[in-house]
């Protein structure tokens, strides 16, 4: 089917007419009349849809409301941000950040640099020593509700060796295959070497570096074995213009995870933009199907970036994007 035929059958409209009932059905389910609440599955017809937590960044979002959200959407499977993970098992906080519109004078600038500068050194001196006890009451809990975390993005590809230890000991006490981190040849030099030792993967996110001439994710695989893609298909298409299929294709073995959005393409006006899921041009029913079809342990983890809708919010949107992912599978 081609990708046209694709926009077709899953359009907006009926985007959002197969999945409001499903938003208010949420929204309103009342009690479980004394029986226990069904887990989450969203396990569907073999392919595992999920979500990278920081869909969640504009609404609360302790480990307590993540898990919540997902028991409410129906997510069984996610990548865990590191924050969250290191805020519950207790990690010392940095200070608030002054908005971004704020006027800071020098002097202010100056002392909220030093604040940032103690807490980050407080924050080493406590992952070099934190006790693995909260990761692994987090992972029961999260287990027991029937979510489980498949990646943690701990990103610690500038941590020194002993927190980046760390950051692969505390993801496989939370039950993940892997670190997450931004795709570099630094990073991917470096962190492959941790994911061997510790008989893990080092998972890369890429954004718009596929557009750039010469760019070539096997110059980043072959530094290790242990090293593997989350394929952000949403910033491969809105950077190449090409289908994400093709590339799947060649690299699905070395693919941990995918990042499902919906972006305009290349040459779109506007171009390379985050749009709500059918309104944008990405294939994402051709890369469900192929998922589907092959057969392929791939996590397909729906990242919520395009803005959301005054009368919405980021929890509403993610149950549409859930359901629009079901439609296509089931």
């Amino acid at each position: 089917m081609s990708n046209q035929q694709s926009k077709k059958q899953f359009s907006r409209r009926k985007f959002l007419g197969t999945t409001t009932a499903a938003v208010a059905a949420v929204s309103l389910t009342p009690f479980n009349f004394g029986f226990a609440a069904a887990k989450p599955n969203s396990k569907f017809n073999g392919v595992q849809i999920g979500a990278i937590t920081y869909s969640w960044r504009s609404m609360p979002a302790t480990a307590e409301d993540i898990l919540k959200y997902c028991k409410e959407a129906g997510i069984s499977s996610v990548e865990l941000m590191g924050n969250v993970a290191e805020e519950y098992a207790g990690i010392p906080r940095m200070p608030p950040r002054p908005p971004r519109s704020a006027q800071l004078s020098e002097e202010e600038r100056n002392d909220y640099r030093q604040k940032a500068e103690l807490a980050s050194e407080k924050q080493r001196e406590w992952r070099l020593s934190a006790p693995m006890k909260k990761f692994r009451d987090l992972h029961k809990m999260f287990k027991e509700a029937g979510v489980n975390i498949h990646i943690v993005k701990f990103s610690p590809a500038n941590w020194s060796d002993e927190e980046t230890d760390y950051a692969f000991k505390a993801a496989k006490t939370l039950g993940a295959k892997g670190v997450s981190n931004e795709i570099g040849h630094e990073a991917c030099q470096r962190l492959g070497k941790f994911a061997e030792k510790h008989n893990m993967y080092a998972v890369f996110h890429n954004h718009g570096q596929p557009g750039e001439p010469k760019f070539n994710f096997d110059e980043f695989l072959a530094y290790s074995s242990n090293n593997m893609l989350n394929f952000d298909v949403g910033h491969y298409f809105g950077a190449t213009g090409e289908h994400p299929n093709e590339l799947i294709k060649r690299l699905y073995n070395r693919i941990l995870s995918i990042h499902m959005k919906d972006k305009t393409g290349k040459n779109a006006d506007p171009a390379n933009t985050n749009m709500p899921w059918g309104k944008g041009d990405t294939p994402i029913a051709d890369i469900l199907r192929l998922m589907h079809d092959k057969k392929w342990p791939i996590y397909c983890d729906i990242e919520l970036e395009y803005p959301i809708p005054e009368d919405s919010n980021a929890q509403k949107e993610i149950i549409k994007c859930v359901n629009y992912c079901k439609d296509i599978l089931v």
